[in-house]
């Protein structure tokens, strides 16, 4: 029996594609004008708005090959909580762009859409999305802007780190940049062209690594925890810990020293969103953090066991993804 063709975002124009994806979102608006308007009007207890903004496109950022809609949705949604919940806020709104070509199939949009309440049900209870726009492009593209609140908490910002802080992290550590590596190693046919990810061959361990890659699971709860527990700097990790590390170490006017039982997978890997925060030496960490290091003297640099680290030291999206590894 032949399917039924595929109806294309062509096919449905803005006004019925949108009527969809509004309906993936029903019920979970808590603004006091959401989804559906010129715009939206949320409610501000605290008076502050922390709100960061990242987009995904198709090359560099994803391969549709390798990841459903649902994936992608989850995974726009994750990489902007993380941001919010790094400065110590609790995520709150999600404002979201796609940038669709003409083609594209209207259930893949509508399974993106699914992903996104997904991912804010599972990370952020209470955080949705509330508004965004549609637009036609050549290149598959998702934008994402997310609001938090600190609810009366001072912001935590990277550049806070101390000389004698202890050095720690909540979340993953390697297992994003290992799920990629896989997909580079098994899921591309003779040209180098991403091929469908078959989960059959792959360990339970390989295809949790995958599924660390494909959809992040970020300790978004524990960025509030962090900053009520003292946390002097904080920032989540996404494009590997050494270089962002050395981020912090620069903005704090410090260096950082990591501890060598780190693998080569957690130092460089990338894309597991953890959360990487210093506390003051006789801070007692808060339940899911764990040590990594130590805040040391210096200028911006990153030591491992004392000693300088070689090779790459994490993702640059300008110079690594027509490398092979976006």
């Amino acid at each position: 029996m032949t399917p039924p063709p595929t109806e294309t975002v062509r096919d449905l124009g803005e006004r019925e594609l949108l009527r969809r994806i509004l309906g993936v979102f029903e019920g979970s608006s808590r603004a006091v004008v959401g989804p559906g308007d010129d715009a939206a009007v949320l409610r501000v207890d605290d008076g502050r708005v922390v709100v960061s903004t990242d987009t995904l496109v198709h090359g560099p950022d994803f391969r549709l090959a390798w990841s459903s809609g649902f994936d992608l949705g989850w995974k726009a949604a994750a990489v902007n909580l993380s941001d919010i919940a790094a400065m110590g806020a609790r995520p709150t709104a999600l404002f979201v762009a796609l940038m669709l070509p003409d083609d594209t199939s209207a259930d893949l949009v509508i399974d993106i859409a699914r992903g996104m309440r997904a991912a804010c049900d599972a990370l952020a209870p209470g955080c949705a999305v509330e508004g965004g726009d549609l637009a036609a492009s050549d290149t598959l593209s998702i934008a994402v802007t997310v609001l938090g609140v600190l609810d009366g908490a001072a912001p935590v910002r990277r550049s806070g780190a101390r000389v004698g802080d202890v050095v720690a992290v909540a979340g993953d550590l390697g297992a994003a940049g290992r799920g990629l590596a896989l997909l580079f190693d098994r899921f591309r046919d003779d040209r180098g062209r991403p091929i469908a990810v078959d989960a059959a061959p792959l360990t339970p361990a390989e295809r949790a690594d995958v599924e660390a890659q494909r959809r992040p699971r970020p300790p978004i709860a524990l960025g509030p925890v962090a900053a009520r527990a003292g946390a002097t700097a904080m920032m989540d990790v996404s494009d590997g810990l050494l270089l962002d590390a050395s981020r912090m170490a620069d903005a704090s006017g410090v260096s950082i020293d990591l501890d060598d039982t780190l693998d080569d997978m957690a130092l460089r890997g990338g894309e597991d969103h953890a959360l990487l925060a210093c506390f003051g030496a006789g801070a007692d960490l808060p339940d899911g953090f764990r040590r990594i290091g130590r805040v040391t003297a210096g200028d911006g640099v990153v030591t491992v066991g004392g000693a300088l680290p070689g090779g790459r030291s994490g993702w640059d999206p300008h110079r690594d993804w027509d490398a092979g590894r976006g």
